[in-house]
């Protein structure tokens, strides 16, 4: 099998981020003769997320990757032996250096699918020794990236569609890896941004950021520019002292907003001047730094009408401290009528971002009708997932040598459904979503317009229905360790997800106490689990 060696791949996971249990059962499976018994795995999960009504499906792109650079080197053999038993056959630490994915076949859903409880993320079938062993793998590299695209999502659905959201949680992801996978995976969700460079580079997240407050704090007002002249945008005419310029224009700007010349902080204005001269077409300014009204406010407006007056339109202002939705409004109102006072109309559509440890609740209000808030930064509460740590994912096995498997359990909730399995979407003659259906593999498809007796999970009657169209969910993505057709781009999948959440009903859609959606089997999916409750393995 051809193996995909890029830093993508290897930043995706290597195959000892795995329990140690999962080499103790691949040593079990060898010496009971079973390790290339056919196995088929589902992976899934029980209950949405955070209280709501769907998931979006992520980490599929990830697993991939993963699947098909998976190869144990030497030095993870020898670490194994070093764990297992000291009679460990050296046969059997052989078949772990030659395992690859060369006979594994990958079912799933297309990242940015909606997704809902006990319906397959992905189906993994292979031999059961190397399918066993990719549960951990699998599981960590679906969970978090379903959860947080999830979070993003709801995130998206408070902020509606016009607002920026720009993802900042880096500096509070759970380590590199769990900052990667949040920055790719809130974009797939609806973000329109992250702060994280290595996401730009390695996933082609839009990258985007504005300026710290030790930047501004680092200038005491008395530095000089090295070169404080600045050539006009359109590249024509003298260059212009941008410090002079400052100078005349604050003198107004105070005049303006009744302030003196001694209240704008100088330390402030010259690490504004400074960002200024070396972003002029990108130039932007921290305002709560000292002071909003008397500082920050002031010395932006100076350099942003100095800029402006040679050609530049300045690209935002942000705040990080405070009432967010009230500052906004009035430095709006103050962007109105400085624009008016000095004849420079872009001044009044500058966009305002705001920061703060935004969390849902914060959103919704900065997102009301009439906010004058563009941008909006969020880290901790989308990165960390406060609500909801985990989204408690499970790979279980469904049948081995082409026979159901079933776990029982006591607890009802934990029983697993047995059997290869298909499964689809059943939408009425408007396009709404009815149910997610599942049922054997070896069943016919259910077709459109055929009235279907099916039982929805967790009730003790059937009920019937007529789907106008059906959707097959579960695509072939790897057979026989093959890619079977191109994974979408990321943007591709964003575009998707966006795309699957606006066929979600309001009552599905609605984050607090929403209608829960139905998941059903077929008949013979139905008969085959009484079968195995009551009598056991077949």
């Amino acid at each position: 099998m051809a193996a995909e060696r890029d830093a993508e791949g290897q930043a995706a996971a290597r195959p000892l981020l795995t329990d140690f249990y999962q080499a103790t059962m691949a040593l079990g499976y060898w010496r009971a003769g079973r390790a290339q018994d056919p196995a088929e795995f589902e992976l899934f999960f029980r209950r949405c997320p955070f209280g709501g009504a769907f998931a979006l499906a992520a980490g599929l792109r990830d697993c991939l990757r993963f699947l098909r650079t998976f190869r144990l080197l030497d030095s993870d053999v020898r670490f194994l032996a070093s764990m297992l038993p000291p009679d460990t056959e050296p046969a059997f630490l052989a078949h772990l250096r030659a395992l690859d994915c060369s006979a594994v076949t990958v079912r799933a859903l297309p990242e940015g699918s909606l997704a809902f409880p006990g319906v397959p993320l992905l189906q993994v079938s292979g031999p059961l020794l190397l399918v066993q062993l990719l549960e951990t793998p699998l599981l960590c590299l679906v969970s978090y990236a379903s959860l947080v695209a999830t979070n993003a999502a709801r995130l998206r659905l408070i902020a509606g569609p016009n607002k920026r959201l720009l993802e900042l949680g880096l500096r509070r992801a759970q380590g590199p890896d769990g900052g990667l996978t949040a920055s790719t995976y809130c974009y797939l969700g609806g973000f329109d941004s992250s702060s994280n460079v290595l996401a730009g580079q390695l996933r082609g997240v839009p990258v985007a950021g504005t300026l710290a407050h030790s930047f501004i704090t680092s200038f005491s007002g008395s530095e000089v520019p090295p070169d404080p002249m600045l050539a006009p945008a359109s590249g024509k005419g003298p260059r212009v002292d941008l410090v002079a310029s400052v100078k005349l224009w604050l003198e107004r700007v105070c005049a303006h907003l009744g302030l003196g010349l001694q209240d704008p902080h100088r330390g402030e204005r010259a690490a504004f001047v400074a960002y200024a001269l070396a972003f002029p077409q990108a130039f932007q300014g921290l305002l709560d730094t000292y002071s909003v009204w008397r500082s920050g406010l002031p010395n932006f407006l100076a350099v942003a009408l100095a800029l402006g007056e040679m050609g530049y339109r300045a690209v935002g202002v942000r705040l990080d401290s405070g009432d967010l939705l009230q500052q906004a409004q009035e430095i709006r109102r103050a962007f109105q009528t400085t624009a008016a006072q000095f004849q420079a109309p872009w001044l009044e559509a500058v966009p305002i971002a705001v920061s703060n440890n935004i969390d849902e609740e914060e959103l919704a209000r900065l997102a009301q009708e009439g906010s004058e808030v563009n941008i909006i930064g969020i880290g901790t509460s989308v990165v960390t997932c406060p609500q909801q740590p985990s989204l408690g994912c499970v790979y279980k096995l469904v049948s081995v040598g082409g026979q159901p498997r079933m776990k029982l359990t006591e607890d009802p909730e934990k029983q697993t459904l047995p059997g290869s399995k298909a499964a689809f979407r059943l939408l009425g003659s408007d396009g709404s979503l009815l149910l997610d259906l599942l049922q054997l593999a070896e069943e016919s498809p259910p077709q459109a317009g055929q009235e279907l007796r099916v039982w929805p999970r967790g009730a003790q009657e059937p009920c019937t229905v007529r789907p106008a169209q059906v959707e097959p969910l579960l695509r072939l993505w790897l057979q026989q360790g093959k890619l079977c057709e191109p994974l979408p781009s990321l943007a591709e999948s964003r575009a998707f997800a966006q795309q699957s959440l606006s066929r979600l009903s309001p009552a599905h859609r609605r984050l607090q106490s929403p209608a829960m959606y139905q998941v059903a089997l077929s008949e013979k999916l139905r008969a085959l689990v009484d079968s195995l409750s009551a009598g056991g393995l077949p």
